[in-house]
């Protein structure tokens, strides 16, 4: 049996080993100041094992045959296996090492006793199937723990990025210079957009409880004459139902003004987008110019997948199933609409319907600043409408007007996934993830977070570019980008 000592001994020399180093920068050493100073993983890893060594005791000590050479070894205080090793950034290897070895010591501290009690045979013998069912019931319970561990600490690590990793996708253009330029000269009240296309909005998730999404900007392209419309769609809903009524609402517009429709997706609402052109690019080819897609998780958002990834520790708290609640009970949405932007369903939908070749598609994505200042802040607020529970007295509907703080909701979220996978994102959706395969893609230095393209600033700052001059200067690059791909089809059929 361990002494309370060994335990003692044991468990600082566990804690000393899963401690992370870093001393290359300052902000490394603020990260992981932040990351230890949440409920530590270092210390949860010391109580698996602590967990482990007294499970391993009971299992053994009841068939009494328990050898003092039966123990639950701790990693040995290594710079290198207590670091967290990473490689672009992404993948946790350490912690993938720390479980793999954890769950091996369980394994070789049962196959111990085994060995140590070969000796006594009549021992053995006169012992009931039952305590080996317990030790193996026990290993097999602690191997789940193990695995649900590793899942959940690992997380998304080797799934952010996976389109840049993918070597049959086609490369992107770097259009930020050009685009910098014509934002420079909107802002100079130079406008260029065509009045002989329509422009369709489509807002991202949640959009339904955001009387002003998209608002201000539609606005802004009214007052230069230009048709601009919002898509009605159910923002909660999947992606497939959400790419149906895009494609109605592309030809309705088509055959209303005989003009072709510019997209300009939002977060979801760029995934939806995306999905109605690869499923309906044969009825849609001659209807639409092109695509933007707007800090859009095109490859998959690792919010969504950590929150619905089964078999992870979040399972005991019913964390989906509580996801479930809210998005279905409360939002009146589906959950598929969730599911729909995890890295297993984006990896799915993309092998079978990747969008077409021909069209012209810019992305665009962001980083959001985390400084402490930002989490305090109130200057960026989102106007939500979100149901009551309970119904008034006269069974009408009724919503519940919520004003939220999104510039540090952001920040907070920011933070996170830089702590956790140090990605960079803006809140929600990570760069990398962002960048659409072919496209031309926009990689402003400006910190803006994931709400900052949807919902205007409380207090307006005239010397900073706004949201609509972004969303213009967008869709202008997107207009030469098609201008540019018409040209080179042209030349090669001639």
């Amino acid at each position: 049996m361990l002494t309370m000592e060994n335990q003692s001994s044991e468990k600082v020399e566990s804690t000393t080993a899963l401690t992370v180093h870093n001393d290359d920068s300052t902000v490394e050493s603020y990260t992981n100041q932040i990351f230890n100073s949440i409920p530590a993983l270092s210390e949860a890893a010391s109580y698996l094992q602590d967990t482990t060594s007294y499970l391993t005791s009971c299992f053994t000590a009841s068939d009494g045959i328990l050898d003092e050479g039966i123990e639950l070894r701790t990693m040995p205080p290594s710079r290198n296996q207590g670091s967290f090793s990473r490689d672009n950034g992404s993948s946790t290897i350490g912690w993938s090492s720390f479980f793999e070895r954890l769950a091996d010591a369980n394994i070789s501290s049962v196959h111990v006793g085994e060995t140590s009690s070969a000796g006594s045979s009549s021992q053995v013998r006169s012992g009931s199937m039952t305590s080996t069912s317990g030790v193996q019931n026990g290993s097999s319970i602690f191997q789940g723990l193990i695995s649900r561990a590793r899942k959940t600490v690992l997380g998304s690590a080797d799934d952010i990025g996976w389109l840049q990793r993918a070597t049959n996708l086609p490369p992107v253009q770097d259009g930020t210079k050009r685009f910098n330029q014509l934002l420079e000269r909107i802002r100079s009240g130079e406008h260029k957009l065509p009045d002989s296309l329509v422009y369709l909005l489509v807002p991202g998730l949640f959009s339904n409880h955001g009387p002003l999404y998209f608002v201000n900007t539609k606005s802004f392209f009214s007052k230069m004459g230009l048709a601009c419309h919002i898509a009605k769609i159910h923002s909660e809903a999947s992606v497939e139902k959400n790419a149906r009524e895009i494609k109605e609402y592309i030809e309705e517009i088509y055959w209303g003004s005989k003009k072709r429709v510019l997209l300009f997706g939002h977060s979801k609402g760029g995934v939806d987008s995306a999905a109605a052109l690869s499923l309906y690019w044969s009825d849609l080819k001659d209807k639409v110019a092109g695509l933007v897609l707007a800090q859009s998780p095109y490859g998959g958002s690792p919010i969504a997948s950590d929150l619905l990834r089964e078999g992870q520790l979040g399972d005991y708290v019913k964390l989906r199933t509580l996801t479930e609640i809210l998005i279905c009970k409360v939002l009146k949405g589906d959950l598929q609409a969730l599911e729909d932007l995890t890295y297993e369903k984006r990896r799915e939908f993309l092998n079978k319907h990747p969008l077409p070749t021909e069209l012209p598609v810019v992305s665009f994505h962001t980083e959001t600043g985390i400084a402490p200042g930002i989490l305090t802040s109130l200057s960026h607020v989102a106007h939500a409408e979100l149901p009551i529970v309970a119904p008034r007295a006269d069974s009408q509907p009724t919503k519940l007007p919520v004003v939220m703080p999104l510039a540090a909701a952001m920040a907070a979220c920011a933070q996170l996934l830089q702590i956790r996978y140090s990605e960079k994102s803006d809140g929600l959706v990570t760069r990398r993830d962002a960048e659409v395969p072919g496209s031309v893609v926009v990689r402003p230095d400006r910190k803006l977070d994931h709400a900052w393209m949807v919902y205007s600033p409380m207090n307006v700052d005239n010397s900073e570019t706004d949201a609509s001059h972004t969303c213009e200067a967008l869709l202008t690059l997107l207009v030469e980008v098609s201008q540019k791909k018409m040209h080179e089809i042209t030349r090669k059929n001639e």
